[in-house]
């Protein structure tokens, strides 16, 4: 594995940035610039990446390309354009989004999400975001989600036949496929399900954890790697047996003493 953040650190400049990961033992990035941001910026922080031997593992979308709002949806549909691209001309690992949802939030939960119709707007999305760019150095994926398509490891690799492009792969969070006691428990019988049908397509995976909490009806939450009952050194053995160098990015922490507090654990438990 590779192991990453997704915390910026504190840091002054570029090449501290840089140079800072490579001090903590890691290996990849998320970029923390886009497609918007300023050109000299962009190849400043691209450099110090290059300088450091660090990958950058995902250039992130962000936005709600199925946005019920035509002019938000528009802006979403471009901005993936445009960061594909930025994600392309960096040789990035991938460059990544989720599906989208059928509501006012971003990233909401919406009865919606789940129609067929839904389903062919996001097949229709993905072609049209390869289509423009048509890139060679990195691939356009979706990261697996709670409660948009899609919900299963079944589930992305139909995705992955409907859509029909070379350039389509996997974002891959578990995690967020935590979604009843059964996967929660057998979490490693699920790693092994997620990787043997879906490992070879897997450009990228998020790294934290969950934790099933004794309140009704059900209550799943998210927590630092080290807090969860999910199985972390399983899931990095399964991602390992397909890609030694698979990326793992540690997210969704509130300060910089979390992710490293999560990094020396992560570290200590994958050596």
């Amino acid at each position: 594995m590779r192991l990453g953040s997704s915390s910026p650190l504190d840091h002054a400049d570029p090449v501290q940035w840089a140079r800072r990961h490579r001090e903590l033992g890691l290996e990849v990035i998320n970029f923390p610039l886009n497609c918007e941001s300023d050109p000299g910026l962009i190849d400043a922080y691209a450099k110090a990446v290059a300088d450091e031997g660090l990958a950058i593992a995902e250039v992130g979308v962000w936005r709600n390309p199925m946005s019920p709002d035509p002019a938000e949806r528009e802006s979403s549909l471009r901005f993936a354009i445009g960061q594909l691209e930025l994600a392309d001309r960096l040789g990035a690992c991938c460059c990544v989004n989720i599906l989208g949802a059928r509501g006012p939030r971003w990233d909401g939960a919406y009865r919606e999400n789940f129609s067929e119709e839904t389903w062919k707007m996001g097949v229709s999305m993905i072609r049209e975001v390869i289509d423009a760019v048509r890139p060679t150095r990195t691939f356009f994926t979706i990261e697996s989600m709670p409660w948009m398509y899609p919900t299963s490891p079944d589930e992305y690799l139909q995705l992955l036949e409907d859509v029909d492009r070379d350039r389509f792969a996997v974002h891959l969070d578990m995690f967020n496929w935590m979604t009843s006691p059964q996967r929660y428990f057998y979490n490693e019988e699920f790693a092994d399900e997620c990787f043997e049908k879906l490992g070879k397509f897997v450009k990228s995976c998020h790294l934290k954890n969950v934790l099933l909490e004794g309140d009704y009806t059900l209550h799943l939450r998210e927590t630092a790697p080290q807090d969860g009952g999910v199985n972390i050194a399983h899931l990095v053995r399964r991602a390992e047996s397909y890609d030694s160098a698979m990326p793992f990015i540690i997210e969704h922490l509130d300060s910089d003493e979390a992710y490293l507090n999560s990094i020396a654990y992560v570290q200590s438990i994958t050596k």
